[in-house]
């Protein structure tokens, strides 16, 4: 079972007379836990072919400064012994996840699967949300521009989680339309998103929505015992955002009890801070896996796992000894399920700049 401590820890940001503009922000951080020793846990074991397996290559890595953080590091995680370059996951972390092991297992999943993903840690403690954007974007354009034998910024992903959630629409946009990165596959996987801001743009986010390139699609995820991120965040977003329904779909992961063991669907899924199971496999990495074969590849069978908008072979989850998880809820019309109240950051809080959306 997952269990999961939360030391959440208040912080308050206000900009000194060296920073251009005034900005007095309250961030709750994501949960921080002491690094342990990552294993696979439960009684459904690891799925050992079809999307979601492992993969066959080993995983490389390549590590250089950070150019908006001094003293950390950008990593490219990628498939051992590749000749030309592959497609690209852009990695967006949760608020306090700066240290890459918090989704390692994540990394060497889609390394293992023949694809790239990069990793940039911003700062927790930082003067904005605009420089938590730019540290990502920055770190991005280096590892794409440094390491073009690795990196195919024609087929790319923009993934994230929470605060790396909401930032990741805002990056996506920009580098699809200022890059022009993703012109032969690109996406959207969003998961427990936090508010979604715009920077360094004359557009509003929601002018923004509804100028995405006709060829994106998207998976958006919502996790059950969240309270943390507001499920009308994430409503919002894909409400508005210019996707047709045939190319996304929203995706609610439940909670499951299998022999005793609880498969648990709180904010911090999917992570390998400590444990990870047969949920992050099932609910996230074979979508994630079956998305990158539909975008990057083409093979239109993917997608009947990755968008099949309620599709057996999307929803069904396994089952060990006559007890199975909680299928998957699909659906291209969400709704909220609780009230905003049970939320750390309900939509409706000042904050969220999109705050006129939240119904």
């Amino acid at each position: 079972m997952k269990k999961l401590f939360y030391p959440w820890v208040i912080i308050l940001f206000i900009t000194t007379s060296a920073c251009s503009q005034s900005i007095n922000d309250i961030d709750l951080a994501a949960p921080i836990q002491p690094k342990l020793t990552n294993s696979f846990q439960g009684p459904i074991q690891k799925p050992v072919s079809g999307y979601g397996a492992d993969g066959n290559y080993e995983v490389a890595e390549i590590d250089f400064n950070n150019p908006q953080y001094a003293g950390t590091e950008v990593s490219i995680f990628y498939p051992k012994g590749i000749t030309s370059p592959r497609p690209t996951i852009f990695f967006s972390h949760p608020f306090g996840g700066e240290d890459k092991d918090y989704n390692i297992e994540l990394y060497n999943f889609i390394a293992k699967k023949g694809y790239v993903v990069v990793f940039v840690p911003y700062r927790t403690l930082d003067i904005s949300v605009d420089h938590r954007y730019q540290t990502l974007w920055e770190g991005f354009i280096k590892a794409a521009t440094d390491y073009p034998n690795i990196i195919d910024t024609q087929k790319v992903g923009f993934m994230g989680h929470s605060f790396g959630g909401g930032a990741s629409i805002d990056l996506a946009y920009k580098a699809f339309t200022e890059k022009s990165w993703g012109q032969n596959g690109r996406f959207l996987f969003t998961m427990a998103p936090w508010y979604s801001f715009n920077w360094n743009s004359t557009l509003t986010t929601q002018q923004q929505l509804q100028s995405f390139p006709s060829n994106t699609k998207m998976i958006t995820q919502v996790y059950d015992q969240d309270d943390v991120n507001d499920h009308r965040m994430a409503i919002d977003i894909f409400k508005n955002i210019n996707i047709s329904n045939a190319e996304k779909d929203f995706i609610y992961v439940k909670s499951s009890t299998v022999k005793g063991y609880n498969y648990v669907t709180d904010h911090a899924m999917p992570s390998s801070r400590k444990v990870f199971d047969a949920l992050d496999y099932f609910g996230v990495y074979r979508l994630l896996d079956a998305m990158m074969d539909y975008c990057f590849n083409g093979n239109t069978s993917a997608k009947n796992v990755a968008l099949g908008n309620g599709s057996a072979a999307q929803v069904t989850m396994p089952s060990y000894s006559g007890q199975s998880m909680a299928p998957l809820e699909v659906t291209d019309n969400p709704t909220p399920k609780y009230l905003q109240i049970k939320y750390q950051f309900p939509c409706g809080s000042s904050t969220n700049p999109r705050i006129s959306y939240c119904n």
